[in-house]
This record gives structure tokens, sequence and C-alpha cells, in this order.
């Protein structure tokens, strides 16, 4: 057993299945992300490289199922791709969100300021718990989401702001 642990070329194969897990999974989480909104060339290339990659990582690891240090960089490669999936899909900021600001004060200075950066605004005059309020609904792309959450707070520090992931389906305005 000592000599399993070392052994430089054990650490190296550990190593490579490690890099090959969490490259598979970092391609799964995206393909599940683009799955979801609904990109089928996407999903179709991710999903063709992601299987590859797994063939190979568990491959490497069902030829010695002997190695613990096999498994555990597989376990590893594992979870810490599911991570750096999440962070490059967020960072990535793959297709559309609409936006919902409830705005009791400045609810026509927001949409004014939106629409002077180029997002489209609807304005809806509602009441809330505490009387009347503005509600201003704007579907953006996921990359302008912080941008349009920054304006509508610095206009309005209350204004309470929802979002939701949405599919393009027919028409309207989106900001490029």
């Amino acid at each position: 057993m000592e000599a399993l642990f070392s052994s430089t070329n054990v650490w190296v194969i550990a190593f490579l299945i490690f890099i090959l897990r969490v490259l598979n999974m970092t391609l799964d989480t995206l393909r599940l992300m683009v799955f979801m909104r609904g990109m089928k060339p996407l999903t179709f290339i991710l999903g063709f490289f992601q299987t590859a990659v797994f063939v190979l990582a568990l491959g490497s690891v069902v030829n010695d199922l002997n190695n613990p240090i096999n498994t555990i960089a597989y376990s590893l490669g594992f979870a810490t791709g599911n991570v750096v999936g999440m962070l490059l899909e967020k960072r990535l900021a793959l297709g559309y969100i609409n936006i919902t600001i409830m705005s009791p004060t400045n609810g026509h200075q927001i949409a004014e300021t939106l629409r002077g950066m180029g997002h489209a605004v609807t304005e809806i005059p509602a009441r809330g718990k505490d009387g009347a309020v503005e509600i201003l609904e704007s579907s953006v792309q996921r990359k302008f989401a912080k941008e349009v959450q920054d304006i509508a707070l610095e206009a309005d520090p209350d204004a309470f702001i929802t979002a939701r992931d949405i599919q393009r389906v027919w028409r309207g305005y989106w900001r490029d």
C-alpha cells in the first residue's frame, strides 16, 4: 500500500482524473443551463464533449478500482466541477431574465433611466401593503441584470426587486 502512495505516476494519473472530472462536470452544468434556456445547438455540442470527457475520466477509475486515490480524485473533480460550472455559467450570463421592480417613490424615474440606457420597461400603477407603488417590468439579457438592479436601487433604495429566467417567445425589444 505504501508503494501505491509514493509513486509519482499514481499522483499524475489522479490529477489527470481530477482535471477530466472538473471539465466533465463544468460542461455538464453548462449543458444543463443552456438546455433549460432552449439553446438546442449549444446543448448538443456541450453534451457531445461532456460525454466524451466523462468516458475518459470514468474509464481511468474503472481500470484500477483498487486505487483509492483515483476514486477520491474522481469524487473531488465531481464536486469542484459543479461549482466551477455554476461560476462560469453566471459569468457568461446566457439567456434572458424578467426583472420586476416595485417602487413606492421613484418608479417613473427608474423607468426613464432604464429607457435611457436602452432597456424596454413597462410601468404599471398598483397598490401595495403601504399604499401606491409603481411596478416596472423589464425583460433583459441576463448580462444586464446587475445594471438594471443597480439603477433601480440607486433611485430607490427601498425598491423591491424580483427576477425570473424567461425564454423569448415572440417579438419584443431586446437591447444588444
